[in-house]
């Protein structure tokens, strides 16, 4: 029984509710980045630079011989998977700096004085007087 309340704790606790919630937004954030990359700027870099499909490419070691495949080094799937990740970084550094940028103005919002505040501030005042 102490196993499972132990659990209950860790899973109850804030920071993994707040992983969680983090992992759900990042598969789907990753899934449209992917849509992204492979639906409109591949076919779109693919297109001014000749070709249509970066995966494709590949170099071939081995030719296929029967019922055995070609050894080929694909070096189109690399260079995709490089494109992916550096829009995927663009993207989250982009959303980062927006969500810092929100953070300090609502850090140079003056803050309102605690009651505790305005009553020595009118002590102070009293007393000056």
């Amino acid at each position: 029984m102490r196993f499972a309340e132990e659990f209950k704790d860790f899973a109850m606790k804030g920071n993994v509710v707040d992983m969680a919630v983090g992992i759900i937004i990042g598969v789907a954030f990753g899934k449209i980045i992917a849509s992204l990359v492979k639906d409109v700027i591949m076919p779109t870099v693919g297109s001014m630079l000749g070709g249509g499909d970066f995966s494709n490419l590949s170099y071939i070691l081995e030719q296929a011989q029967g019922e055995v495949a070609a050894v080929s080094i694909k070096y189109g799937l690399f260079i995709q998977s490089i494109v992916d990740f550096l829009i995927i970084a663009m993207a989250i550094f982009m959303a980062i700096k927006v969500m810092n940028s929100m953070k300090k103005k609502e850090k140079e919002k003056p803050a309102k004085p605690s009651k505790e505040e305005v009553l020595l501030t009118e002590i102070r005042d009293l007393l000056q007087k």
